[in-house]
């Protein structure tokens, strides 16, 4: 039932007591129960289904091969229904000509060529179709003698933050392809990428958190320099340093704005937080820090911020919440003028928010709450986007919650009970009932990457914060493997940021690798056989990594 609705989304009532919705997306599908005044008992319920025309994203946009080799074409779609995939070669549907050489993966998203032949050349477009509409998109296939080993690009590329410098990382044959050392000057400047200011005799580095704008960009936190250093991905070299207020900590890229937001502690006691935005963040511009308005006069409050991720159906985020400090309520922001919007209660769940997540299948928001004085741990509570209302617990679970990137899956890791618990989510926003994964591996991160056997379908993969292995879980099944022996993590201690002391990054949409960092080293990991690629040496607590797509 709606209540308090959000009039960005409701056009008017009518006279006749009519809803009226413009702007219908995602987050608008339930149910909608009209009661009568004065006669509770008289009510109707109707089911609003909203469908999505599909979008399409084809990876390799071209590639070239030599005669004998094998080639795949891969083709990624979103919508509501799920769309139907189909691929033609050069205008002509392929599946009349399948064969052993030639096969359809994974429900069709992958056309998989082996030992191509110079007939194998051609356009390939894959065309998505649901009931909503069509899309389409083309990937391109030579195969020609002088198609040497492909000259590895400035993309596809790990970058990890670590005491000496940065390192550039190309994960197939696990090429370390750049170093930039703590001593390089910045592209045209005196600044030295970390500058040794206390005159030590070894010159490191101290990195917090790092965000990808756009794969021409990357951000990065320094907090004991008080500042965000940029590294242009095109030249591989850092290019500008933007002052921050002490000790920034937390960078989110918004893409819907173009904008990094950015939390500063003030002081390691945290004493004196601040939030600022840097505007334009893709432009070649100098840049700078701007402050968002202060909710309630009050910026020592805060504690932590969210801003939902878009998707490819879902391209246009507009609030984003901000967490106070031991306060029970929720601040809604609009990221368009950075200003605050109003305030959601949750006293009457006794919950301080401590992380959220959203899926845009419901429009739910999913939150974590902070033990009580008795540290008993509280189920996440569900609150709905389009009217801001708290609908109530998500049954029993709790933890920290983390949503898959197409939404369908809400992944909630409860480090005290040692459970991982999987709900999916249909297209109507139905919650569906958990299974639970048992574990003592006291989780740290999570990563979600694309299944290669199954369309629309998404696998995890999960680090430790204390031992050695990482989980890997097929979300669609519950099947669970162990990646063993990958060292042990940065000590907790040595990693005051956030409670991620052994992060772990896959390599986007079409991805098949995964970082994750030991104390002295980094670890690659192949997602389609779920094992170990490669181990890299000599990289001490790179606990800061980057995925860079094609570029």
């Amino acid at each position: 039932m709606l209540n308090s609705l959000d009039l960005e989304d409701i056009n008017d009532f009518g006279d006749d007591g009519s809803l009226y919705i413009t702007k219908v997306t995602t987050t608008h599908m339930g149910n909608y129960s009209c009661h009568a005044d004065g006669y509770e008992k008289l009510y109707q319920t109707h089911i609003l289904q909203v469908n999505v025309p599909p979008v399409i994203q084809v990876y390799p946009e071209s590639q070239a091969r030599e005669p004998g080799v094998t080639a795949s074409l891969r083709c990624h779609a979103e919508g509501i229904p799920n769309p139907q995939l189909t691929w033609l070669k050069n205008g002509i549907d392929i599946t009349p000509k399948l064969s052993k050489q030639l096969t359809l993966q994974a429900n069709g998203s992958e056309v998989h060529i082996s030992n191509v032949r110079y007939e194998d050349t051609g356009a390939y477009t894959c065309i998505a179709r649901n009931d909503a509409g069509v899309d389409e998109d083309i990937s391109s296939l030579f195969v020609e003698d002088s198609a040497r080993k492909t000259r590895i690009g400035i993309g596809n590329m790990f970058y990890v933050f670590y005491e000496d410098g940065i390192k550039v990382i190309q994960p197939i044959e696990c090429e370390i392809q750049r170093h930039i050392k703590p001593s390089e000057n910045l592209l045209g400047l005196q600044e030295e990428v970390c500058p040794n200011h206390d005159n030590s005799t070894t010159q490191k580095c101290i990195w917090a958190s790092a965000v990808n704008v756009r794969d021409k960009f990357i951000y990065v936190a320094q907090p004991t320099l008080d500042r965000v250093l940029i590294i242009d991905v095109q030249s591989q070299k850092a290019v500008q340093t933007v002052s921050t207020d002490p000790v920034p900590v937390k960078l989110h890229y918004d893409k819907s704005h173009d904008q990094v937001w950015l939390l500063s502690w003030g002081d390691m006691a945290k004493t004196r937080p601040t939030l600022q935005v840097i505007n334009r963040a893709s432009g070649s511009m100098m840049h700078h820090t701007i402050h968002t308005q202060p909710v309630g006069k009050q910026f020592d409050k805060v504690d932590d911020f969210f801003i939902p991720v878009t998707t490819l159906i879902i391209n246009h985020i507009r609030f984003g919440f901000i967490l106070h400090k031991d306060e029970q309520a929720l601040h809604k922001i609009d990221l368009e003028t950075t200003s605050y919007v109003k305030k959601i209660s949750l006293k009457d769940y006794n919950c301080v928010p401590k992380s959220l997540a959203y899926t845009h299948l419901g429009g739910y928001y999913f939150i974590n709450c902070w033990p009580d004085t008795t540290n008993a741990i509280k189920p996440q509570l569900i609150v709905d986007s389009v009217t801001d209302a708290v609908i109530g617990y998500n049954n029993d679970v709790t933890g920290t919650p983390h949503v898959s990137p197409d939404g369908h899956y809400l992944v909630s890791i409860d480090d005290q009970k040692g459970l991982m618990r999987v709900q999916s989510i249909t297209i109507r926003g139905e919650i569906q009932n958990a299974f639970d994964i048992h574990t003592n591996l006291h989780i740290s991160d999570v990563a979600f990457q694309r299944s290669f056997t199954e369309a629309h379908e998404y696998n995890v993969f999960a680090s430790s914060g204390l031992q050695t292995d990482v989980l890997y879980v097929e979300l669609s099944t519950g099947k669970v493997k162990m990646v063993k022996s990958l060292k042990e993590p940065i000590k907790g201690s040595e990693w005051p940021w956030d409670g991620k002391n052994r992060m772990i990054m896959s390599s986007g949409l079409f991805g098949q690798y995964l970082m994750t960092p030991s104390r002295e080293s980094v670890f690659i990991l192949d997602g389609q056989l779920s094992k170990l690629n490669c181990e890299i040496t000599d990289v001490l607590k790179g606990n800061t990594v980057m995925w860079v797509g094609e570029v």
